[in-house]
């Protein structure tokens, strides 16, 4: 393992050299929308880009996600993935605009780079497509093919079907996976909740006004359901949460409001416990919605299965000493990624962050630029790694 280490302030400066050509990929990658549903640009290009720094092999597959492979020397070994979803929260419009900036009173460092997507997940799409320049650049050769995808539809209501798709229909066995978030750098997710996310919306329709005595409000009725959603007993163990994050409603402050919606997750460490409190909430809006003769509607929009690596796994372990090595402070914590995906078909996995960041998912989200070499040089030592059986159970 030390040999790994060994290596990694090497790794540092020869990726800062790299910083034009890792910079630009980001920004090329990140200045087209690639909202859910709506990738396809976004993955021509990321191919294009891959077949200009002569992987051995680029496509996009049948379900829409851009692939690359580096080959290795064995043709028996089992590929190891890259991966890092394409999609991102934008809206579908015009082409973005990224910014790479000076210090802009920003604190942290001297240089950044600014645009909607960009830390999620933009950049970590942008080190994707750089990998094989960078791997070339540092002179490695692997044994096993590894295998470079952007999955589409990871967000909302995807539900990371690219990823699951990309890996249902892989033809062979798959050694394990390095999955890249934009951030935060120090990032080593291991696990996965089960989890429901889902919204419930009240509508009132305009000729059912008049068979109230008294005028219904949809937010009053969604904030009956939120009460008795409170109610429900949530066990400590197995871990449990139900986080309402999102409401939404109404049209003006003297208007009775028609129309709201509420968004929520179920949260466990047990898949059983997030299918019981689904039920429960169901019944809920059932009985809220004949108490009030409304039209309320529990909907579905994404699902994961609760599932992990042992802390003491190889592959946490040998993550864990790199970014040690690295100076990076670790912090662990459930991901809601492709990361599930593969721990789910039993493929040994973990995510890891590029860089840090701020602003997610607004119009002025930010990267740091100085950081994103750490972040990077701790994917090809990783390879190496596993690649050479450190990270073999």
């Amino acid at each position: 393992m030390d040999k790994y280490l060994d290596v990694l302030p090497m790794f540092v400066d020869k990726i800062r050299e790299l910083r034009e050509i890792v910079i630009s990929n980001i920004v090329l990658l990140g200045q087209i929308p690639a909202p859910t549903f709506h990738e396809k640009r976004r993955a021509e290009h990321l191919v294009e880009r891959l077949a200009e720094f002569q992987v051995d092999a680029c496509a996009i597959d049948d379900y829409g996600n851009p692939i690359g492979v580096i080959r290795g020397t064995s043709p028996t070994k089992p590929p190891i993935f890259v991966v890092a979803h394409l999609d991102t929260f934008s809206e579908m419009r015009d082409d973005l605009h990224y910014e790479v900036k000076d210090e802009l009173h920003y604190e942290v460092t001297d240089k950044i780079i600014k645009g909607i997507g960009v830390s999620d997940n933009s950049a970590a799409a942008g080190v994707l497509v750089s990998l094989p320049e960078i791997i070339k650049r540092l002179n490695l050769q692997f044994t096993s093919d590894i295998v470079l995808a952007a999955p589409i539809l990871s967000l909302a209501r995807g539900n990371l079907e690219g990823v699951r798709k990309l890996l249902s229909h892989w033809p062979s066995p798959i050694r394990g996976a390095i999955c890249l978030e934009s951030v935060e750098l120090g990032r080593l997710n291991y696990y996965s909740y089960g989890m429901i996310r889902s919204e419930i919306s009240c509508s009132i329709a305009v000729e059912e006004h008049g068979r109230h005595r008294y005028e219904p409000n949809a937010i009053l009725i969604l904030n009956e359901v939120i009460n008795a959603i409170l109610e429900l007993g949530l066990p400590q163990k197995p871990r449990t949460q139900i986080v309402i994050g999102r409401i939404a409603g109404g049209f003006d402050h003297g208007k009775i409001a028609y129309d709201a919606s509420i968004g929520f997750e179920i949260r466990s460490d047990s898949d059983d416990m997030v299918k019981v409190l689904y039920a429960d909430i169901r019944d809920i809006v059932e009985g809220i919605n004949k108490m009030f003769k409304v039209e309320l509607k529990l909907d579905r929009i994404s699902n994961l299965n609760a599932t992990r690596l042992n802390y003491n796994h190889p592959l946490i372990k040998c993550a864990s000493r790199i970014l040690n090595h690295l100076g990076v402070e670790i912090f662990s914590e459930p991901s809601e990624s492709s990361l599930s995906i593969f721990l789910h078909k039993k493929i040994p996995a973990i995510t890891l962050g590029i860089t840090w960041g701020d602003n997610f998912h607004q119009n002025d989200a930010m990267i740091e630029i100085e950081p994103m070499y750490k972040g990077i040089a701790q994917i090809p030592a990783l390879l190496m790694a596993m690649d050479n059986g450190v990270c073999d159970e």
